[in-house]
């Protein structure tokens, strides 16, 4: 049994799996980490091995507590991953995006598959058909850009998201909605389109945690998955058990 952590930016997920199984998933704060960490372990005493990857900042203290009760993966750049990385700077690839593609390797095997990943960033990953990873792209998400629209100006306000009602917004606050959401929505089918003109039989992947927000908007044909940066995860440790 597998225990998952994955420290992003802005929260912390821990999930167990049986084999590909996911059991259960909770998303904590950096300081409700340990409480949640020690309550899956007496729910699920029979977790053995770990796998953690930190986008954010998970304290040495805290990743000790982990290492003295399991057998750890600290996922970084010498890691062996079950797909052929072409990157040219493996050094500075992101753990969540080694962990994606990783996924889509294990759900998607032998395909042309592009990973958007709608998160405070929005990032593109493609894997070919033969599983090798070429690289993508990184974008500011949905609340950055309205973050960098109160922060950067004098008189913008600061707005959570929102599906606007038209296009073309007729108040400041409707047309920062447009322009933010259709901005992205616009981008994502741009890539998309972009890459199915070379890759006919494309499938293309959402996650993160604006997918389920952006899914039904999108035009473009897709298959939207919240889990599935933790199942690139899990895949990578077994992985690495099995070698």
């Amino acid at each position: 049994m597998n225990l998952i952590i994955d420290v992003g930016n802005t929260s912390v997920k821990i999930a167990v799996f049986q084999v590909d199984e996911l059991l259960e998933k909770v998303t904590c704060s950096l300081e409700e980490f340990e409480a949640n960490f020690e309550q899956l372990l007496k729910k699920h005493p029979k977790i053995s091995k770990s796998i953690v990857s930190s986008v954010g900042f998970l304290s040495n203290l805290q990743l000790e507590i982990v290492k003295k009760r399991l057998h750890v993966l600290v996922l970084g750049p010498e890691t062996p991953v079950p797909f052929i990385n072409d990157y040219k700077t493996p050094q500075t690839l992101g753990v969540d995006r080694v962990a994606l593609v990783s996924a889509a390797v294990k759900k998607k095997p032998n395909q042309n598959t592009l990973i958007v990943d709608a998160g405070t960033c929005i990032t593109y990953d493609f894997v070919t058909n033969k599983n090798q990873y070429l690289g993508g792209a990184i974008s500011p998400g949905i609340r950055l850009r309205y973050t960098s629209l109160n922060n950067l100006t004098a008189n913008l306000p600061l707005l959570t998201k929102e599906i606007p009602e038209l296009i073309t917004g007729n108040t400041t606050n409707s047309a920062i909605h447009s322009g933010v959401i259709y901005g992205v929505l616009f981008e994502i089918d741009g890539v998309i389109q972009s890459y199915r003109e070379k890759f006919s039989d494309l499938t293309v992947i959402l996650t993160g945690g604006d997918a389920n927000f952006l899914s039904k908007q999108l035009k473009s044909s897709i298959f939207a998955h919240s889990n599935f940066l933790l199942e690139g995860l899990n895949h990578i440790l077994q992985y690495n058990s099995n070698e």
